[in-house]
């Protein structure tokens, strides 16, 4: 099959327009999250909360009047999504859940293990105090102790909570903050996802839906070794499957001006790459300040060839080793990254403030710019449910 030729330009301006970040989806809130998550499966669930989680933050970004009630209603009330281990812990359709049964089994034999011979030993106790007292995070139990764990020791309570999980037993109800409550999995997930065999019994399958999956999920991707394969398959097993799904047509191979790597689009995006390709889609130029784990950004390297924007999340760097700062989000204008922002809340009194905004190299700021990002502005803190003395802001961004 003959790939596709575009510029780095049009290859940009596809993702912008497969993101949904160049115009709002208006048809309603709910609504609007749900045709997100069906387009690209998951977003990723982080719990740091300085302005709005990064799961809130992907969505605000593209959802006019967006609330992080929105997303926990469908989450937590109403069961259409559903949390669990994908790229890394995120948010996904409730309808995906068999389909990731490969990878609750694979905890299952670790439950079963020798690792977990403490945590097996408690596991009936645990599901005991479900069923007798409704659904628990692991301040409730009663369980002392801890544990050798993947990342360091931890209490065996949070651990075994974990681990049921991971493996299936378990499903989280809902969230105090970031702690995790759980209830009994069937409790929690339908019983037609629950009940149903894995939809990918053949490991070819299962390749090929988890190389399609991530592709949806980023819009434009290639065949290099980049962050956004985290937590999928192996490189060999990805251009196996990239060679079937072409030859079904589930892909269609794309080249991208002066970049070696093979690139593919969802075959169903064809015509929306032509109309980017030939001028028929222009880009509204609105600003939109990115989640730093949006979908958008999963691989920076990407994301530097196609904008000439680098970024990197330093929340987990030393003070005096940031080059920006703690909690920094890039900001889009049309089809060019402009500059950062790094907003805080304040608790006392619930007033947004911007701590430090940095343009980018070369940016000419205009009228038209600057409405943008004051409509950005007003928009944020409509999703925040906070004050700001949005003016002052405007004028510190004007003259940063």
């Amino acid at each position: 099959m003959t790939p596709i030729s575009i510029t780095r330009k049009a290859a940009g301006r596809f993702l912008i327009t497969y993101q949904g970040l160049d115009r709002y989806d208006k048809s309603g809130r709910e609504q609007a999250v749900l045709n997100y998550m069906r387009k690209v499966g998951s977003i990723q669930f982080d719990p740091l909360d300085i302005c709005g989680r990064n799961a809130e933050l992907v969505l605000q970004a593209r959802i006019r009047n967006f609330k992080a009630d929105d997303l926990y209603r469908l989450l937590y009330k109403k069961r259409k999504l559903t949390e669990g281990w994908d790229k890394v812990m995120c948010i996904y359709n409730m309808s995906d859940y068999p389909a990731f049964k490969r990878r609750r089994d694979k905890d299952l034999a670790f439950f079963n293990s020798e690792a977990c011979r403490e945590i097996r030993k408690i596991s009936g106790r645990i599901k005991d105090e479900i069923k007798q007292s409704g659904p628990v995070s692991s301040l409730e139990l009663d369980i002392h102790g801890k544990i050798d764990w993947s990342w360091a020791p931890a209490k065996l309570s949070r651990a075994a909570l974990e681990t049921l999980f991971f493996s299936g037993q378990l499903a989280i109800d809902n969230r105090v903050n970031t702690r995790r409550v759980y209830d009994l999995a069937e409790n929690i997930i339908p019983p037609e996802y629950i009940d149903s065999p894995d939809p990918h019994p053949r490991e070819e399958d299962y390749h090929d839906w988890r190389v399609l999956r991530r592709l949806k999920a980023i819009g434009l991707y290639y065949d290099r070794s980049g962050d956004g394969w985290l937590g999928t398959i192996k490189k060999k097993e990805r251009d196996a499957a990239f060679a079937r799904l072409a030859n079904k047509g589930d892909v269609l191979p794309v080249e991208v001006e002066g970049m070696a790597w093979n690139f593919y689009i969802p075959s169903s995006e064809e015509e929306n790459l032509e109309k980017i390709i030939k001028g028929d889609r222009r880009l509204s130029r609105n600003v939109r300040f990115l989640a730093p784990l949006d979908n958008f950004m999963w691989d920076r390297f990407l994301i530097e060839q196609l904008f000439g924007f680098t970024y990197r999340w330093e929340v987990y760097k030393p003070q005096d080793q940031r080059e920006y700062g703690y909690y920094v989000l890039p900001v889009l204008y049309g089809d060019k990254f402009i500059g950062r922002i790094e907003p805080v809340r304040t608790k006392k009194d619930n007033t947004l403030e911007v701590k430090n905004w940095w343009w980018e190299p070369g940016v000419r700021k205009d009228s038209r710019m600057m409405s943008s990002i004051e409509k950005a502005l007003e928009e944020y803190v409509r999703f925040l449910g906070a004050e700001a003395r949005i003016s002052e802001i405007m004028d510190r961004i004007a003259h940063s």
